[in-house]
């Protein structure tokens, strides 16, 4: 019976409410332990989400991520011949990149990248266990590659605390999961390597391609592409050029990765391994000193400065040039620089040691020593110790004290102590250049060379650089006399002209170089051996102001001042106007404007400019074509017919207008030329006017200049690619009001008669 009753007891109905109860509790408390955090967990995503732990970034931004982005110039073919930025970052696109690229990041960062949706649960799962619990540091972390581009577009802030760095990552993968939904794979990929940093300041795939091998993205090598994605880890540790051994390392890592995923054979991943880490690399920083143009690139940045910040964006604020990936495309040609640059390197070491032969034992400025004052007073140097406060006296001791230095050679860069005065005294030797090659008819401008060097001689003497130009200027004379009728024939006797001067001043009466007189010269003759007595002849007859007015119109911009001594060349001009000037002759008298870019793009290749150059009439197309008859006479019987002998080989069936030009103690050498399709000048001289050759025979522009001008047509004739034309000027249409062929005038002074009505 009692047990019986025990059995009834333990089933009577308070037992049951009591195991009811314990069952509930059981299920609260699992629900408690186990859903209450997924649901917590939930909410915080959520919130995080809004906006409630710090502002996520929004469609828009996500279709425009911010990035500096560096702008690129191009050549007119095409080529990148410099950047500028903040950040050396070049964007590509998917279809750019090579796929060992691809491989090789997908293989060592996200071998699910094509499976999940911007994260990886999986990987998250294992970070959780392996890394976290069981203290794996192999184990690999469980970012994909999109959460670590959107890491990348929208960083961190630094010293974050615990909580903050959590709530960071949580909206990280928000952003990842934003990120997949509003691009493709392809476009994420690109993304991400775009925004990534590889050190030596390289900035996205381009650029390190560009920087480590020397070329495209594209076309990179597995290895490279190995070398170049493992180095995303630590870009110092791993930089080849730095850490070599490291960088093999961890390169062979990534090789290993690319394996273990099946995206290298056995045989394949074998033989990449043991090719050295030198073997393809090229390496070669961005550097704004260096690299083709740099003359062209400063003047040229300046400009684009200017343009940005009169040109507004969509959201009213003005372009950056450093961050905004402009594109600028030049009228410059990679080809014609690298034979104009590569002239003056191979002219100048042997005219330079000329120069210190010239002068052995002696100083170039002679008794000018305040050269040396002036050139003191302006260096950074000086400028840094007075803003310090030191006197004259110790800055004197300063500026005669031996410190270690790099200068400049024509045999490279050496290491030497000099005291900052003997280096001033040293570069005061250097000869220095201004070289500009332009195409007359378009205005484009092919090729810029400022000077010998930029990273040691910064001055631009192209565009920036006035100095005076001598027999150069003869040709507006000539031009002036051409436009009143004159025939190329008509004789001047070779005698001194007097020019009355103002009160006060004695009479000018200019001389001839060479000291000889007498008989009669045609104008072809006397602009052929630059006769000073010819061109003052022609000066008086039309008066400074007449001949001040063509220059002017033919596109000189500077000032001139109107008097009679400019027959012989003293204006102060620059390389870029003169040639500019010149242009009109080989264009049948149009002036067109020297232009250097014809237009710019925004990163998403939209035009924002296009360039158009001015054009206006200067002078008749009949002027223009007696012009080029006068100035082939310099280059077939004249100062510039070296020209047609070694070592430039030039034959006469090539037509070359040209003009050579020297000034006073051979300060300055010029040669202008022209060739139907290209003008092109150049001026030699040191940057002090006071130091310079003693003697006609060294310092003249045929001498100094024109070699370079020879150098450089020889390259471009001799490059059939290019295309130019060794064709004659083209004749105007309409019958010439002169005769030109002096040899059917039958007595000496029949040539007087210049407006002879028989053709050519």
């Amino acid at each position: 019976m009692s047990d019986e009753n025990e059995n009834i007891s333990s089933t009577s109905p308070t037992a049951g409410k009591k195991k009811g109860k314990k069952k509930n509790r059981f299920y609260l408390y699992f629900w408690l332990v186990f859903l209450f955090p997924i649901i917590l967990f939930g909410t915080y995503i959520s919130l995080v989400s809004a906006g409630v732990f710090g502002k996520l970034p929004s469609f828009e931004e996500l279709e425009n991520p911010k990035s500096n982005l560096a702008s690129e110039v191009y050549s007119s073919d095409l080529v990148v011949i410099g950047k500028y930025y903040f950040q050396n970052r070049s964007n590509i696109h998917y279809y750019e990149l090579s796929p060992n690229v691809i491989n090789a990041l997908k293989a060592t960062e996200d071998i699910r990248f094509e499976e999940h949706s911007g994260v990886d649960l999986k990987g998250l799962f294992r970070v959780l266990f392996r890394t976290i619990l069981l203290h794996e540091k192999e184990s690999g972390g469980g970012s994909t590659i999109t959460q670590q581009l959107a890491k990348n577009l929208f960083p961190r802030e630094e010293h974050m605390s615990k909580f903050r760095t959590v709530n960071r990552k949580v909206m990280e993968w928000i952003i990842a999961v934003r990120l997949e939904k509003n691009y493709t794979k392809e476009e994420i990929l690109a993304m991400y390597l775009n925004t990534v940093e590889f050190g030596s300041n390289a900035f996205g795939i381009k650029s390190a391609a560009k920087t480590f091998y020397g070329k495209g993205p594209d076309s990179l090598r597995v290895e490279e592409a190995a070398m170049l994605v493992g180095m995303l880890k630590a870009p110092t540790q791993y930089n080849p050029m730095r850490n070599p051994k490291s960088a093999l390392g961890r390169r062979n890592v990534v090789l290993g990765q690319m394996y273990k995923y099946d995206l290298l054979n056995r045989h394949s991943h074998d033989s990449l391994r043991a090719i050295p880490i030198n073997k393809t690399l090229k390496y070669l920083a961005d550097d704004q000193n260096a690299g083709m143009a740099p003359y062209f690139r400063e003047f040229l940045r300046g400009e684009l400065n200017r343009w940005c910040h009169s040109h507004l964006k969509a959201d009213g604020t003005p372009y950056n040039l450093y961050r905004d990936g402009l594109k600028i495309y030049t009228t410059i040609n990679s080809k014609m620089q690298r034979y104009a640059e590569e002239a003056v390197d191979e002219h100048f070491p042997d005219l330079q040691n000329k120069f210190y032969a010239h002068w052995k034992g002696r100083d170039p400025w002679g008794p000018f020593k305040e050269v040396l004052a002036s050139a003191m007073k302006r260096s950074d140097r000086y400028h840094d110790l007075k803003a310090g406060g030191a006197s004259e006296d110790s800055i004197k001791r300063v500026f005669n004290t031996k410190i270690p230095m790099t200068i400049f050679s024509w045999k490279g860069e050496r290491d030497t102590n000099m005291s900052p005065m003997d280096s001033i005294k040293y570069y005061k030797y250097f000869l220095q250049t201004g070289f500009m090659s332009m195409e007359p008819q378009t205005g484009f401008i092919r090729a810029w060379v400022g000077g010998i060097n930029y990273q040691h001689f910064k001055y631009d003497h192209v565009r920036d650089g006035k100095r005076q130009v001598g027999s150069t200027f003869k040709p507006f004379i000539y031009t002036l006399a051409m436009q009143e009728g004159y025939s190329p024939c008509f004789k001047v006797p070779n005698v001194r002209v007097n020019f009355k001067m103002p009160e006060g001043q004695p009479d000018w009466s200019p001389q001839n170089a060479d000291g000889k007189y007498g008989g009669m010269l045609t104008l072809t003759a006397a602009l052929a051996n630059s006769v000073n007595c010819v061109s003052a002849y022609l000066m008086k007859q039309f008066g400074p102001q007449a001949v001040v007015n063509m220059a002017h119109n033919m596109g000189i911009a500077s000032e001139i001042d109107t008097v009679p001594a400019i027959c012989l060349g003293t204006p102060d001009l620059s390389v870029f106007e003169m040639i500019g000037a010149y242009g009109a002759f080989a264009n049948k008298g149009v002036w067109t404007e020297p232009i250097y870019y014809t237009r710019i793009e925004d990163k998403n290749g939209i035009i924002l400019e296009e360039k158009i150059p001015k054009r206006r009439e200067a002078i008749s197309e009949e002027t223009a074509y007696l012009m080029l008859n006068l100035m082939e006479g310099v280059t077939v019987i004249g100062t510039g017919a070296a020209l047609r002998h070694p070592p430039y080989n030039i034959p006469y069936s090539v037509k070359i207008a040209g003009k050579t030009g020297t000034t006073q103690n051979n300060s300055d050498g010029w040669f202008m030329g022209i060739t139907p399709e290209l003008v092109s000048g150049c001026w030699v001289g040191c940057e002090d006017r006071s130091v310079h050759f003693r003697s006609l025979e060294l310092g003249q522009g045929a001498v100094v200049a024109l070699p370079i001008w020879g150098l450089y047509m020889k390259k471009v004739y001799g490059d059939k690619s290019l295309h130019v034309s060794q064709k004659d000027f083209t004749k105007p249409e309409n019958k010439l009001s002169v005769e030109i062929d002096c040899s059917k005038y039958k007595n000496p002074n029949e040539g007087n008669n210049f407006n002879s009505d028989v053709d050519r």
